[in-house]
C-alpha cells in the first residue's frame, strides 16, 4: 500500500495559504457539545448549526425535534436530507420496499460507511434471503426508529478517535440520556395509524417513553418501548432474462427468417406482486449514574426485531418456450408477428391456438410463488460506559459491550408451468413497462405434456456478534499549541456465520391433486400495461402446502460460511491551536486478523480454513480557520479503512433457476482510502448557512467482482450444474464531488433547507473479468451523479407545516443474476403538519412517497429495463403527547 502522507500535506498547505487573509484572533476552545432537548423546527434547526460551526472536523448534525417533525420511521429517512448522504429503500439489487434501508455517503457503497449507535458498533439482521447469504456489512435502518433518537453525528472526514470502518465517514446514533431530561419525570408517547396505499390497509403504531430523575440529577432511568406495524404490498414488472435469439433458442424461426439471429429479447417476463406483514417491535432501557464529580458510568440495553413475513408471487411469460419446444428443438412455435427496432426484439406475437403438431410440452407462462413464513432480523446489545477524572488535567472514558444481530429466511418455493396458450409481448425500454398478454391468465391451467411443477425450499439463517472493550483518555498539556492530548485503546471480536439448510419436497407435494388451495387473482395493477388478474396462490395456503410437504433434513454446506475477525486498535491525537488556525491530528494503529471457512463440499462440513493478518496505520489531520467572523474555512485529510462484507469474503450464493451465483474471497484485503476535504462555512445570519465542502477519495483496494464458471450442486435438478458465476476481487477507484448547503430562516415562521452533491466514482483499475475489464463500465456501486434534497417549513406556536422533496440520480445498485443492475432517477416528497391542542398534545399528519414514485432498474442499458415498481403513497395520522 502507498502510505505516502500527500493528502495531509495538502490540507496543511490548503490552511496556511488562506490563514494571511484571516483576521487574526485567539480561537478559544469549544467544549464537545452535550444532547439538549430543544423544541420546534427552528430551534432544532439552530442546534444542528451550532454544533456544526463548533465542530473540530467536518460533520452535519441531527437533533432529536428535527427528527420529529418529518414522517422518519426510520434514521435513514432523516438522514436522507443532509448533504453528501444518500439513501437507498433496500439491502441490495431486490428493488424497494417504501422505507429507507441503507445509508452511503460521499457517492460510495453503504458497507463503506460505519454506523455505530452511541459510539459503539451495532450489530443487525436482515430479513430478505439474498441480503442474508450475501453478508453485508451495512447496517439495515429499517430496524431503528427514529423516536430512539437524541442526535446523529455525520462524521464527513476522519479523525484518530472514531473507530475504523467508514472509509467514506461515520455515522453515529445518539440515544436520549436519562440525566439529559429537565423535568424528574417525562412521560412521553404517540399513538399512530399508517395507511398503505398499495396495500390498502390501515395498521396502528404506538411508542412510549417514560423517565425518571432524582432532584439530585445524579440517578436517572429511561424506558422506552415501539411497536410499529405496515402491511405493504408493492407490484411490479420483473425482467428476469434478456438474451440473444439464436438457432439454440429458436431454431425454425431464425431459419426461416435470419434477420432475428442476434437481436435481443426478454425470455422471462414477469407481473410481479410482493405482500408483506411488518412489524417492528422492541424497547431500550437506560440507568445513568453520576456517583461523584469524578465517577459516572452509564448501562444501556437495546432490542428490535422486525417480523417480516411475505410471499412473492411473478406470472412470467416465457416465450423460449414455445421458440423451443420446451428445449427438445424440434416442433417449435414461429411467431406470428414481430417487430426488431436496432439490436431489440421490441414485439413478439404467438396464435391463440397451437399451430404445431403437438403443444402439449410447452410452457409458454410460468409462474414463481415464494412463501417466507417467519422471516425477521433482530438486532440487541448490552453496553457498559463510564468517565472517570482522577484530576483536572486528565480524564477517562471507557466502554465495554457485546451486540447481537440475526437474520433469518425460510423460503417455499412453487412453480407451475401452464398449457400453451396465445401470449404476446411489446417493450418500451425505460419508457413504460412492456403490455403483457396471456390468453386464459385467471385460470390456472397447468401442462400435460411434460411436468408442471418444479420446487424449492431453504432455510437460512445469518448470526453476527461483536464483543468490544475500548478506553480513552484525555491530558491537558501546559503546551498552547497542543493543548489536549487525546489516546486510546480498542479491541473488538467478530463473528459471522451462515447456515443454510436445503428443502425437499415430497414427491406427493408435486402431485397437481395436493397443490396450494388458496387459489385467489393478482389485483389491478397501479402500473400501466401490466398483466391483470392472474391466478395465483395466497400466503396461508403456501405456507400449509410449504408445512406440509417441505422437510429440511440436509444443510447445503457449500454454501456456508464461518468467518472470525479479531480488530485491535490504538491511537494518539492532539488538538491544535494556532491563534486562529484550530483542529486536531493524530494517527491510529490498526491489526485486523481474520479467519474464513468456506468452500465446504455439498454434503459434509469440512470447509477451507483461510487466515490472514493487515496492520495498517491511518493518519488523520483536521484544520479550520475564521476567514471573518461568519466565515469558517476547513481543510482535512486522512486514510480510512472499511473491511470488505463477510459475504465477499466467505459466500457461496446460488440461483438455481438462472444458474448464475456469486462466491466469496477470504483473501481480499481491507478497503484503503485516501482522503481529502476542503470545506467553506457562511453562517450569514441566526439559524442560517451556505455552505460548500470538495472531496475526494482515492482508493487502492476497493473491491468489485469478477466473472467465471464453476460447477456446483443444483437443489432445484438435484445433481451438479455449470453457473455463471461473479467473485470480488481488489481494484483500485476513485471518488471526487462537490457538496453544497443552504439553510435559511427568514423569520415569522418560515425557513428553507436545500442541498445539492455531485459524486463522480469509478473504477481505475481493469481487474481481470471485470465488468470495467470486459465491458468498460467502471461504474462503482451506489454512486449517483447528481442528489439534491428541497425543504420549506412553516412554523408558529400552534401549527407547524414542512414539505421535502429528495431526488437522486441513477446509480449501480449491485448485481443480480450475474447481471449489474441499475436503479434509474428517484425522487420523493414527503411532508409533516402538526397541530398543537395544547403545550402537551399535539395531533400530527405525515405522509411519505406523495408523488407515488415508480422505482425503475435496467441492465447495461436503458433498452433493457430489469424492473418496475410501486409501494404507494403511505399516510401517518395521530396524536403525540408528553409530560
Amino acid at each position: 500500500m502507498n502510505r505516502n502522507m500527500t493528502p495531509i500535506a495538502t490540507a496543511v498547505a490548503i490552511l496556511i495559504a488562506t490563514t494571511g487573509m484571516a483576521q487574526a484572533q485567539q480561537a478559544a476552545q469549544v467544549p464537545e457539545p452535550s444532547v439538549v432537548i430543544v423544541t420546534g423546527v427552528r430551534a432544532a434547526l439552530a442546534q444542528s448549526i451550532n454544533q456544526k460551526r463548533n465542530a473540530d472536523s467536518l460533520v452535519e448534525v441531527i437533533t432529536a425535534e428535527d427528527v420529529g417533525k418529518m414522517p422518519d420511521k426510520s434514521v435513514a429517512d432523516s438522514l436522507q436530507r443532509v448533504p453528501g448522504v444518500s439513501v437507498a429503500t433496500a439491502g441490495g439489487a431486490e428493488g424497494g420496499f417504501g422505507e429507507n434501508d441503507r445509508v452511503s455517503l460521499k457517492g460510495t457503497p453503504s458497507n463503506l460507511a460505519l454506523t455505530t449507535l452511541n459510539g459503539h458498533t451495532v450489530s443487525s439482521g436482515d430479513w430478505y434471503i439474498s441480503n442474508i447469504t450475501n453478508g453485508g456489512r451495512s447496517v439495515s435502518y429499517s430496524m431503528f426508529p427514529s423516536e430512539l433518537i437524541g442526535r446523529v453525528t455525520v462524521n464527513k472526514s476522519s479523525q484518530a478517535n472514531l473507530i475504523e470502518g467508514g472509509a467514506s465517514g461515520n455515522v453515529d446514533i445518539e440515544t436520549r440520556k436519562p440525566l439529559s431530561f429537565k423535568n424528574p419525570l417525562t412521560l412521553m408517547g404517540a399513538v399512530t395509524g399508517v395507511y398503505s396505499e398499495g396495500s390498502k390497509k390501515t395498521d396502528a403504531q404506538f411508542s412510549a417513553l417514560g423517565n425518571w430523575k432524582n432532584e439530585q440529577n445524579n440517578v436517572g432511568v429511561l424506558v422506552q418501548v415501539f411497536d410499529e406495524k405496515r402491511t405493504l404490498r408493492r407490484i411490479g414488472q420483473e425482467f428476469l432474462w434478456w438474451d440473444k435469439i439464436s438457432s439454440g433458442y429458436a431454431p425454425q424461426w431464425v431459419a426461416a427468417n435470419p434477420e432475428v439471429n442476434g437481436k435481443w429479447l426478454s425470455l422471462l417476463t414477469g407481473t410481479a406482486m410482493f405482500n408483506q406483514e411488518r412489524e417492528r417491535k422492541g424497547g431500550m432501557i437506560d440507568l445513568q449514574v453520576k456517583v461523584n464529580k469524578e465517577f459516572d458510568f452509564d448501562i444501556n440495553a437495546f432490542y428490535t426485531r422486525l417480523d417480516a413475513d411475505n410471499v412473492n408471487a411473478n406470472f412470467m411469460l416465457a416465450p423460449y418456450q414455445p421458440l423451443t419446444n420446451n428445449w427438445s428443438g424440434v416442433g417449435g412455435v414461429i411467431p406470428s408477428k414481430w417487430t426488431v427496432t436496432g439490436d431489440t426484439i421490441t414485439s413478439i406475437t404467438f396464435p391463440s391456438t397451437c399451430p404445431v403438431a403437438d403443444c402439449s410440452k410447452m410452457g409458454p407462462s410460468v409462474q414463481d410463488i415464494i412463501a417466507r413464513p417467519g422471516s425477521y432480523s433482530d438486532s440487541k446489545f448490552v453496553n457498559f460506559d463510564f468517565n472517570y477524572r482522577p484530576n483536572q488535567d486528565l480524564k477517562f472514558k471507557g466502554q465495554v459491550g457485546t451486540t447481537r444481530g440475526t437474520g433469518y429466511a425460510r423460503d417455499y418455493g412453487y412453480e407451475a408451468w401452464l398449457a400453451y396458450s396465445g401470449s404476446s409481448l411489446t417493450t418500451y425500454g425505460l419508457d413504460a413497462p412492456a403490455t403483457v398478454t396471456v390468453d386464459n391468465a385467471a385460470t390456472f391451467n397447468p401442462r400435460t405434456g411434460a411436468d408442471f411443477f418444479g420446487g424449492w425450499a431453504s432455510d437460512v439463517t445469518a448470526k453476527d456478534k461483536e464483543t468490544y472493550g475500548q478506553i480513552d483518555g484525555q491530558y491537558k498539556t501546559q503546551w498552547d499549541s497542543v493543548p489536549t492530548l487525546h489516546f486510546g485503546l480498542r479491541t473488538a471480536d467478530h463473528e459471522r456465520s451462515l447456515t443454510w439448510l436445503g428443502g425437499t419436497v415430497a414427491p406427493a407435494g408435486s402431485q397437481l391433486a395436493n397443490r396450494p388451495t388458496g387459489l385467489t387473482n393478482f389485483p389491478n395493477s397501479p402500473l400501466p400495461n401490466l398483466l391483470n388478474k392472474a391466478w395465483t396462490f395466497d400466503a396461508a395456503s403456501m405456507k400449509a402446502w410449504g408445512d406440509k410437504y417441505v422437510t429440511f433434513n440436509n444443510h447445503a454446506y457449500q454454501s456456508e460460511f464461518l468467518i472470525k475477525e479479531k480488530a485491535h486498535a490504538a491511537y494518539v491525537m492532539g488538538d491544535l491551536d494556532f491563534g486562529n488556525i484550530g483542529g486536531n491530528i493524530g494517527v491510529r494503529f490498526v491489526q485486523t486478523k481474520i479467519d474464513v471457512d468456506n468452500g465446504s463440499p455439498n454434503n459434509v462440513w469440512k470447509p477451507v480454513h483461510s487466515s490472514n493478518t493487515y496492520n495498517d496505520f491511518l493518519p488523520s489531520i483536521n484544520l479550520h480557520t475564521e476567514l471573518a467572523p461568519d466565515v469558517k474555512l476547513r481543510g482535512a485529510a486522512s486514510r480510512t479503512l472499511a473491511r470488505p462484507d463477510f459475504g465477499s469474503l466467505g459466500a457461496l450464493s446460488l440461483n438455481d433457476l438462472t444458474f448464475s451465483g456469486s462466491g466469496g474471497n477470504p483473501n481480499l484485503r481491507p478497503i484503503m482510502s485516501n482522503n481529502v476535504d476542503v470545506g467553506l462555512e457562511w453562517y450569514f445570519l441566526p439559524k442560517s448557512l451556505l455552505g460548500m465542502n470538495i472531496y475526494n477519495m482515492n482508493m487502492g483496494s476497493y473491491v468489485t467482482f469478477g466473472s467465471s464458471q464453476a460447477d456446483f450442486f443444483n437443489q432445484s435438478v438435484g445433481r451438479v450444474t455449470t453457473y455463471n458465476m461473479s467473485a470480488a476481487v481488489n481494484t483500485k477507484a476513485r471518488v471526487r464531488g462537490v457538496e453544497l448547503q443552504y439553510v435559511q430562516d427568514f423569520g415569522n415562521g418560515f425557513g428553507v433547507n436545500a442541498n445539492y452533491t455531485y459524486a463522480d466514482g469509478k473504477e481505475t483499475a481493469k481487474a481481470p473479468k471485470s465488468a470495467c475489464a470486459d465491458l468498460g463500465d467502471c461504474s462503482m456501486i451506489g454512486t449517483s451523479k447528481n442528489s439534491y434534497n428541497l425543504g420549506v417549513y412553516y412554523e408558529t406556536s400552534k401549527f407547524s407545516a414542512r414539505v421535502n422533496y429528495s431526488f437522486r440520480s441513477a446509480f449501480l445498485n449491485g448485481l443480480d443474476r450475474n447481471s449489474a443492475i441499475y436503479q434509474d432517477d428517484v425522487g420523493t416528497l414527503s411532508a409533516a403538519f402538526n397541530y398543537n391542542l395544547s403545550e402537551n398534545l399535539t395531533l400530527s399528519l405525515e405522509g411519505k412517497d406523495l408523488n407515488d414514485p415508480t422505482l425503475k432498474s435496467y441492465a447495461t442499458s436503458k433498452n433493457q429495463p430489469r424492473a418496475f415498481y410501486k409501494n404507494g403513497k403511505q399516510l401517518f395520522f395521530g396524536v403525540r403527547g408528553k409530560m
